[in-house]
């Protein structure tokens, strides 16, 4: 800007010095001409007013142009811009600095950017070419869609099959996954339902709330397995199971996969228990 004033103020010269001959030039034939010839007299003299009313012009002109136009800058002025310079995350990060600056902020630094999703999977490779030169290469997860391109899937399967192994539920898991800054391949945080649908596809069998063994008659919190329902009720396991989806029983799984929990009351256990040999009496009736 200051270069662009310097090069103003050299036409703005050229400009004075061409009006300042023009009236010169007209004085000095005003001067020459003889007096008796006064006709041309007074068209010089004409001439040499429109001279000078135009070097007059040129000069308020100029006046009004340094008041307005050129960029003068104190020493205070310079240092402060050479430090504003120096530290880019300032002018980038102010609040003044429209997003048009920003972006030719980054055409001052950046030549040119290479982008590359299929070099390495499940990851976007950048290139920088700087204007200095210099080259830099980074690596971005992509969100996709589909496991088979994740990028961290081995390290996903690995996490949730010793997490399950220590016997956590698909919502601790994903808990624990959100933790460690792991994500889904569309980017997004774990759920239980995510952990499930992980767990079939990798084929990571449920860890049992009893691990392996079979599943005892009751649980440590009192309630009751399948098995340990029907022998209190004198009944079948898939009577249990029926008795289940019609809402006579109460009972809760942990987890998709995990044994189930059935709460029985003396109550309960009564009114079933009866339920049962009313059943099989009207059955022997009916044979």
């Amino acid at each position: 800007m200051e270069a662009q004033a310097q090069q103003l103020e050299r036409q703005w010269t050229l400009r004075r010095e061409r009006a300042r001959y023009e009236a010169e030039r007209a004085r000095r034939q005003y001067d020459a001409v003889e007096p008796e010839n006064r006709l041309v007299a007074r068209s010089l003299e004409q001439v040499w007013e429109e001279k000078l009313r135009a070097l007059e012009a040129v000069e308020q002109d100029h006046t009004r142009w340094q008041r307005a136009e050129p960029l003068v800058l104190s020493d205070v002025d310079l240092l402060a811009l050479r430090r504003l310079g120096e530290d880019l995350p300032r002018i980038w990060n102010a609040a003044a600095t429209a997003p048009a600056e920003r972006k030719r902020l980054l055409r001052f630094v950046v030549r040119a950017v290479v982008l590359d999703q299929k070099r390495v999977r499940g990851q976007v490779w950048i290139k920088i070419v700087w204007q200095t030169g210099a080259t830099s290469e980074h690596r971005l997860q992509r969100r996709v869609h589909a496991y088979h391109d994740y990028i961290d899937s081995g390290r996903l399967r690995d996490r949730i099959t010793a997490l399950n192994g220590a016997g956590l539920t698909d919502e601790a898991i994903a808990a624990r996954l959100n933790t460690e800054g792991l994500v889904s391949a569309r980017g997004r945080a774990f759920a239980g339902g995510n952990v499930w649908l992980l767990r079939r596809r990798f084929g990571i069998l449920t860890a049992k709330i009893n691990g392996v063994s079979p599943n005892p008659a009751r649980w440590p919190d009192g309630s009751y397995s399948i098995q340990g329902a029907a022998a209190a009720l004198g009944v079948t396991a898939q009577t249990v199971f029926k008795w289940l989806r019609r809402g006579r029983l109460v009972g809760r799984q942990s987890s998709k996969g995990q044994p189930c929990q059935i709460v029985l009351t003396p109550n309960t256990v009564e009114e079933l228990r009866a339920r049962a040999r009313r059943t099989r009496r009207s059955r022997m009736a009916a044979s």
